[in-house]
Parts: C-alpha cells; structure tokens; sequence
C-alpha cells in the first residue's frame, strides 16, 4: 500500500527529527561555545537532508495512489497530515532551508551574549539576515498558498489561524484588558505582601522542581530537566526534554518555569503512542500546546488551593518562614505589575507582551518596517499597552527573546491564544468534573485524566476548532478567559 510506504518514509523523518531536538537541546544546555560553528553547520547538514527527505520525487505518486485506497477515518486523517507537512517543505529550495537554519543557529548563538551586553548594533546585522531569508521564505510560502506573507508563517505555527481573526480576537481584548489592568492594581495596591527571603540554594530549588513535576504527573523515565538561558521544552514523546533558569533570589521563577514546562511535557508525552510517529500523532498546534502549559501554570499552579499544596513543600526545602503562608503565597502568585520582561509578565498584563510581538512580527514580514526600527516601534508598543519605556534598555526590550533569532515568526501569538484554549478548557472541565479547588485538593489526577481524555489522546486526528469545540462545547472565544481573570482578580 501507499500508505504504509508514506508511514514509513514520515516514522523516518521523525527519527531525523529526534536527532535534531536533541541536538538543539544539547546546543542549549551543554555544548562548549567554541562548538557553535561546528554544530550549526551539523544541524545545517540535518535540516537539509529532513528537508529533502520530504521532496523526494517517488512521495507525489504515493500521495496519489494513497488517495485512491481503501482507508480507515483515522488514516484518512493521517494522510491529510502527511500531505500538509510534503505541501510545506515542497514550498522552499533546500539552499534557503540550509541558509536559514545557518543564520538561525548563528544568530540564536550569538544572543545570548548580546542580549546581556545590551548590543543592539552588535545583533542587528544577525538580525537583518534572519529577518531577509524568513521574508523569502514567507513569499515563497504566500504564492504556493494563496496567503499573506504572515498568514503563511502563521499557518506552519497555527494550521487554519488568520491574521484578521487574531485582529478581531486581540481587537477585544484591547477593549477591556487596559481597564482590568488599573483595576486590579487599585484592589491590590493596599493588599499586604510579604517577598520570599533568600537565597535560595540552586540545587535545592531543583530538588523542589523535580518534586513538584512528579506531582504533576512527569515519567521521568521519558524526560528529564536542566538549565538553558531561555526556558524551553523539546524533545519528543519518548525522550522529552524541559529547562528552566535559576535566580538565587527569587524561588518563584524557576518553579513556575518548570510547572509551564511540564504542561508542554504532559501533553507530549500524552500523545497517542499508535500515532506518535507521524504528523497527525503530534502536537495539533502551538497554541493547543501553550494551552497545556498555561492550564499547569495559570489554571492550576496559581489557585489557591495549589499553593496550599506547595507551601510545604517550600518550607521543608528552605526553612519555615512568614511569606511562604499559603495566603501570602497566593497573593504573591497573582500580584499584577506591568513590567518589561514577558516570561516574568503575570496573567493580566501577558496579553499585552503578545500582542505588541504580535504586531511588530507582522510588519517586519509583511514589510511595512524594517530591522533597524525595532527598538524605536517597541519603545513605542510598551509605552502605549503597559505604559513603559525600554529606550536604551534593549536586553529588556527587543532583544529579549529567543524566537524571531531563528525566524520563528508567527508564533507568539500562540501564547495568547493557548491562554485563552485553557481558560475555556478550565472552564469545560469545571462543568463535567466539579471546581478545580475541589479536584486540586483532592482529585488531582482527574484533571490530568480529563485532559488527556479530551486534548492529549487527539493529537493532530482533529484540526484545532473541532479539538477545542469537542473539549468545551465552543470554538475559540475569549469570554471564560475574561470571566477567568475578572473572578481572580477582582472576585
């Protein structure tokens, strides 16, 4: 059969795939700084040959003939998934997928110093180079979709999402975000809090990580944490691998890093294990996936009735002390204060770091400015959403993230939209299961079995509006995010 063969010919991308996840993990943990060029010039090598793999001449009569035999539901769906990924890679020549992982794995490496350094003049070349060949790749794209430059990025990110539809989404939240904002400072400007005093032992907050995964449910026989400069989870299903970064002096934010991380590794190690090989056995979307992180994140680790749970655990890793009380805990857990770091952004304010990249994104590809005026437009965004400047201050402005070093343009929206996903799932699940304080305190694993019941054993069988409508009895809508942070916030 055709299909079989195209299962195999995918199963051995997938192998490929591995490889690199885990080189590019290994490129962010481990490997000594002088390996960089060696190592970009490798992954270079693989993304090439991943790349050709998928424009093999022999796959179009296969898709062909596939086509016309007799298929289950669910290879039907697969084939389609097949199909999609073959569109895709069949879009692009292999020299700009080679030059883009090139400039990618050059730019991302040398951020990381430039960024501490505040060295905007020193990343903008890096830049402008990333920034030309995702233009490329963005029209090359267009034409073979019939789409706008950054629908057709969006789409490798967020199948079947549009930029008009994230314009009248994001166009909502605007309407009442900015408002929820001064509200919720107004309540809590007269709320006592007391900070967490450290330091805070490095190795005993990793301690504390690793039992906080395994309460959430983490095989570590299929995963395993560690440090990078920026937090991320990668890997596969079998072997998936989660990093966070520690501050001697704040407990928080590496624990709350590890519980986002989680959330992606749950879902990717909940996927279904008939299917995981193959495109329709994987992740559904960026944004289904963030929404599993934040539902760990948001949903669950910032209730109260979860950080009852944690301050124990807290006090017997570094000592009894006043702030660790549950109540102090959870107020600090959900203190709003506009700032100008997103991965240190709360819950209300984070919207708004989403939609400034959001923007910017979709002017640099669409063309509408230039690399050189980032710094000037960010200032700008930051100013008019969150009422905060970043002139002079790039490392906490526009060289703060890991993502457009690489050229992944169209993804942050997904943040957004995951936020949004979980709060309705919350909401779903709340409906069918009764209130998440009472499963927290006492059930906590029929959340995990809701979500993988409901998300995680779907994968990619069904495209996201009928993922989302099937879990919560409704497409995409941001009301139970509203309804969400109105009842923490403002009770």
């Amino acid at each position: 059969m055709s299909y079989n063969a195209l299962s195999q010919h995918f199963e051995q991308r997938y192998h490929l795939q591995h490889l690199g996840a885990i080189c590019g993990w290994d490129q962010a943990t481990m490997m000594p700084s002088g390996g960089n060029e060696a190592r970009a010039e490798a992954m270079g090598t693989l993304a090439v040959l991943c790349h050709q793999q998928l424009q093999d001449p022999k796959l179009a009569d296969f898709f062909a003939a596939a086509k016309q035999e007799s298929l289950t539901s669910q290879q039907t769906v697969s084939l389609a998934e097949m199909s999609r990924q073959w569109r895709d890679a069949t879009m692009l020549p292999t020299d700009l997928v080679r030059a883009m992982s090139l400039a990618g794995s050059r730019c991302e490496h040398a951020w990381r110093n430039l960024r501490p350094a505040n060295d905007w003049a020193g990343y903008l070349p890096l830049f402008e180079e990333v920034l030309n060949l995702s233009r490329q790749a963005a029209s090359a794209r267009a034409e073979a979709l019939g789409l706008s430059r950054y629908d057709s990025l969006l789409e490798q990110f967020e199948p079947g999402m549009r930029s008009d539809r994230l314009d009248t989404l994001f166009g909502d939240l605007k309407s009442w975000l900015p408002g929820l904002i001064i509200q919720v400072q107004d309540k809590q400007r007269g709320e006592p809090l007391l900070q967490p005093k450290g330091p805070f032992a490095i190795e005993q907050q990793r301690s504390l990580g690793l039992e906080v995964m395994a309460m959430l449910g983490f095989d570590f026989d299929h995963g395993r944490l560690d440090v990078s400069a920026h937090p991320f989870c990668g890997g596969v299903s079998e072997d998936v691998r989660l990093t966070t970064r520690y501050n001697e002096q704040d407990v928080a934010q590496a624990l709350m890093g590890i519980i986002h991380e989680t959330g992606h590794a749950r879902y990717e190690q909940g996927l279904p294990t008939l299917w995981r090989r193959l495109p329709v056995g994987q992740a559904r979307s960026m944004g289904v996936h963030e929404s599993q992180s934040l539902f760990f994140e948001m949903q669950l680790a910032r209730h109260p009735a979860f950080i009852t749970r944690l301050a124990p655990l807290l006090e017997r890793h570094f000592g009894a002390q006043p702030a660790f009380a549950p109540d102090n805990m959870a107020r600090l857990y959900t203190r709003v204060n506009p700032g100008l770091i997103r991965v240190d952004a709360d819950e209300v304010t984070y919207p708004a770091h989403i939609m400034l990249r959001y923007e910017i994104e979709r002017d640099l590809i669409e063309g509408k400015m230039e690399a050189r005026d980032l710094p000037e437009r960010w200032d700008q965004l930051m100013q008019d959403y969150l009422g905060l400047g970043t002139k002079g201050n790039d490392k906490d402005g526009c060289l703060q993230d890991i993502h457009w070093t690489d050229g992944s343009f169209g993804y942050f929206p997904s943040y957004t939209l995951g936020a949004i996903y979980a709060a309705q799932q919350a909401a779903a699940m709340q409906q069918q299961q009764g209130s998440l304080e009472q499963l927290i305190e006492s059930q906590l694993h029929t959340v995990f079995e809701w979500l993988q019941d409901n998300i995680w054993q779907h994968a990619s069988l069904l495209d996201t509006d009928k993922l989302i409508q099937q879990a919560c009895g409704q497409p995409l809508d941001a009301t139970a995010f509203k309804q969400h942070l109105m009842q923490r916030y403002l009770g």
